[in-house]
């Protein structure tokens, strides 16, 4: 366990694949840097594109999938950990169906290619336990969210949660790159799809849930610790 993060510092529930998962090693090398050790990982060449470019953002969050998003803590470490804890011990394992590279709103990002319907209460219930450990947006956070145009129900998660894809508004992804250009994503998409090769379809268990943090802001995100399921 780490210890207790300085008040800038944020905090994310995330899914991210075991370390022995062969989509852990492949996911962090083509993002360039590994979320469990913080180590750089040499990436792949992208023709004709700047490959740590394309993955910077992507990069900075590390490998992952949203469940509850990064967020500033209103009370101690040891409480938020232990909300956590609590909601990984009344949450069962599941079967993750097959993954695969998909354009999501112009990013490309692993998604799942079957129904899921343990996914989705999984969010839902990590959203609403860490709720309560969560410091109210301050306003430039709500204005950043605010420029892309939200819909009025976003309006009102963003109010709730202080995020507006939460909810039913929200969508299981792994993130793979920036917003990408239509020439961009013919070049980029195929690159991906053969660099992760069969790993992403892998069967696989979501067996536990992942506290990651950030020191400070514009610092890349690492695993703190991994909680597994218990239910």
């Amino acid at each position: 366990m780490i210890g207790e993060p300085m008040p800038e510092a944020r905090l994310a529930l995330y899914w991210a694949p075991e370390t022995d998962d062969p989509l852990h090693q492949l996911g962090s090398a083509w993002l360039g840097r590994d979320a469990e050790t913080g180590a750089p990982v040499p990436q792949p060449a992208l023709p004709g594109l700047d490959i740590a470019e394309v993955t910077r953002d992507a990069r900075g969050y590390g490998l992952h999938a949203t469940l509850k998003p990064p967020f500033r803590l209103r009370v101690s470490w040891a409480e938020a950990v232990a909300a956590a804890e609590a909601l990984a011990a009344r949450t069962a394992p599941f079967d993750l169906p097959p993954l695969a590279v998909e354009n999501l709103d112009g990013f490309l990002a692993l998604r799942e290619t079957a129904p899921c319907p343990a996914l989705r209460p999984l969010a839902d219930a990590c959203v609403e336990a860490l709720e309560p450990c969560r410091a109210p947006s301050d306003e430039a956070e709500l204005a950043k969210r605010r420029r892309a145009r939200l819909s009025a129900r976003q309006e009102a998660l963003l109010g709730r949660y202080g995020y507006p894809y939460v909810m039913e508004e929200w969508r299981f992804h792994i993130t793979l790159s920036r917003r990408l250009s239509a020439e961009e994503m013919a070049v980029v998409r195929p690159v991906v799809t053969e660099f992760l090769g069969e790993a992403p379809a892998m069967p696989r268990r979501v067996g536990a849930i992942s506290l990651f943090t950030q020191a400070k802001a514009g610092a890349p995100f690492l695993i703190a610790e991994r909680l597994p399921l218990r239910g």
